[in-house]
């Protein structure tokens, strides 16, 4: 059974020993897994320690004010709009693997030319167990990663052998904000998954209005906690509605939501038909642009959390 303070006390030495005198740059996306990595790195080396987060225009509603309010004042933190640099890079692309994979590039290449300005030797990841389960299995505690331009740099990833509900317990203990610690996860590539097909601004700013308003309503109606994901996915399907005296034609946004305990199975629990109720009615009343609105059934496996 994990005991919080004995893993933070643990920890902070095995990182003081690994990065010495160095410097380590970590990727802050706002995570629970990156952000306990983040304060317990900064516990074990101070300054030394970079966080830089990344705006790739793919972020929820309120994420970049929520991520600078709160480390902005408790970390050497830097943030970078790459917005424009993502989405004209992104631009035309409809196949969600390649998305992942120009993200990716795009990603390595902002993060390495800041990580070449403050001559980091160490890349701190908010790696957990489910991440090296799920692809090859035993993966060396430390190893190297050698980036485009050539550097390289060691990883320390102080959290890979915990499950999100530990790494949740640390960040308990470590007093960081509740609504980060219970943040739900959130795809590296962000909504450019949830928005199915060619993103554009407008189609991003429909998903991300549509989110919103699942994630109010499922805080507000208090079983946040009961899900692991809770999310809105704007298909590329039309269909016809009627709004006022008029026919209207709109978009199609799905809803998911799943529970789970570490998202190697998840399942779809029963919902208050209330809240799925006043979701849509919302989503159709406040976003102009969507007609219709429907709930995923599906358990994983065989489906997958995310749509794309």
């Amino acid at each position: 059974m994990l005991n919080p303070l004995e893993f933070i006390k643990e920890s902070i030495e095995k990182i003081k020993n690994q990065i010495g005198d160095e410097k380590a740059i970590i990727a802050l996306s706002g995570g629970v897994d990156s952000s306990v990595c983040s304060v317990l790195v900064k516990k074990a080396i101070g300054d030394n320690l970079v966080a830089v987060f990344v705006n790739h225009g793919l972020l929820r509603e309120g994420e970049v004010e929520e991520v600078c309010n709160t480390f902005e004042d408790r970390l050497n933190f830097i943030y970078v709009d790459a917005s424009d640099e993502f989405l004209g890079a992104l631009s035309g692309i409809e196949d969600p693997e390649e998305k992942r994979k120009i993200i990716g590039k795009v990603f390595i290449d902002v993060f390495e030319r800041e990580a070449a300005k403050i001559q980091a030797k160490f890349l701190v990841q908010g790696t957990i167990a489910p991440d090296w389960i799920e692809t090859e299995g035993k993966i060396k505690s430390h190893h190297n990663l050698a980036l485009p331009g050539g550097m390289v740099l060691e990883l320390v990833e102080p959290v890979r052998e915990l499950y999100k509900d530990e790494v949740r317990e640390i960040g308990l203990e470590l007093n960081l904000p509740e609504s980060l610690v219970y943040r739900q996860p959130f795809p590296g590539p962000g909504l450019a998954v949830r928005v199915i097909g060619k993103l554009s601004k407008e189609k991003l700013e429909i998903c991300r209005k549509a989110d919103a308003i699942v994630r109010q309503e499922i805080i507000k109606n208090k079983i946040d906690k009961e899900l692991w994901q809770y999310f809105a996915v704007l298909t590329d399907t039309k269909v016809t509605g009627v709004k006022g005296d008029q026919r209207d034609f709109g978009y199609l946004v799905v809803l998911r939501m799943v529970a789970s305990v570490d998202a190697m199975t998840a399942h779809v629990p029963e919902l208050p038909w209330s809240v799925i109720r006043d979701i849509s009615k919302r989503i159709t009343s406040e976003v102009s642009e969507v007609t219709h609105v429907s709930l995923s059934i599906s358990d994983k496996p065989p489906s997958t959390i995310e749509f794309a």
